[in-house]
């Protein structure tokens, strides 16, 4: 196909936007492509919880910092820097990754790089998503890394006083990228759904799919006990068949490895 060929409405070919990570550090933490598994995932009744591919898909959608050395972590409830209590798994080796900067049951980690993503990018910095860790929350960040020359932290606030525990090689950090300003142009729309007939009738469809499934599940009926769920998502296709998902549907997420700045062709524009 040449370019005067294609159609107005097919998707422009994009350019894979820049993810660099400069090591601030010898031997910096692990950075490695987000996993779709979590260990809540696998105990779950028939691991059902992977049948949920937006779960999935938001589990692997970065990549992940992991921790070079275990240790706990212990909160007395006041708000001094002094109040929380960090100690090695490893008595021998000292956390020089982490460090409690802020008070209030805050723990710093520092990542160990400095990130840099083209003009109109970001890094969005956070807790591994839906992995689920009592006592303690991961504080999201944006960060504007298309033109910061220094490095950002990640911090993890207790919800309680107690003791939390870092595993050695348990993701600290998970970082995904996202547009800048892009969504500050988004003009939400509110509407009933009648308004859109199409679009009606194919809710009501799957509704009714839906609802005659779950009562069949309930039934013991042997067929939808072997369907198990409906896979209308995972295939990309409403129950009629109307509507359908582009090519951009995905299932599972395929990021790659980081690799050296020597061993990656430059691309051309």
């Amino acid at each position: 196909m040449s370019p005067n060929d294609r159609n107005e409405t097919d998707p422009a070919p994009t350019k894979a936007p820049r993810f660099e990570c400069y090591a601030l550090i010898d031997n910096p933490p692990a950075l490695v492509p987000g996993v779709a598994e979590r260990d809540w995932m696998d105990y779950t009744n028939h691991r059902f919880a992977y049948r949920c591919t937006p779960l999935t898909m938001a589990n692997s959608s970065g990549w992940e910092l992991l921790n070079p050395l275990g240790f706990s972590a212990t909160w007395t409830g006041y708000n001094a820097s002094s109040e929380v209590i960090l100690r090695p798994h490893d008595p021998g080796r000292h956390l020089h990754h982490v460090a409690l900067n802020f008070g209030h049951g805050i723990i710093t980690f520092h990542p160990g790089y400095l990130f840099r993503t083209d003009p109109g990018w970001m890094v969005w910095a956070r807790g591994a998503p839906n992995r689920l860790k009592h006592g303690i929350q991961a504080l999201d960040g944006l960060v504007e890394t298309n033109w910061l020359p220094f490095t950002f932290t990640m911090n993890w606030k207790f919800t309680e006083p107690g003791t939390v525990h870092f595993a050695k090689d348990e993701p600290f950090c998970f970082i995904t990228m996202v547009p800048s300003v892009a969504i500050e142009s988004v003009q939400p729309v509110m509407g009933r759904i009648e308004d859109n007939p199409d679009l009606h009738r194919e809710y009501k469809s799957w509704n009714s799919e839906r609802t005659k499934f779950n009562a069949a599940l309930n039934a013991g009926d042997e067929l939808a006990l072997e369907q198990k769920w409906q896979k209308n998502y995972l295939v990309g296709k409403s129950p009629t068949g109307k509507s359908t998902a582009d090519e951009n549907h995905r299932v599972k997420r395929g990021l790659k490895e980081p690799l050296p700045a020597s061993r990656v062709k430059p691309v051309q524009d």
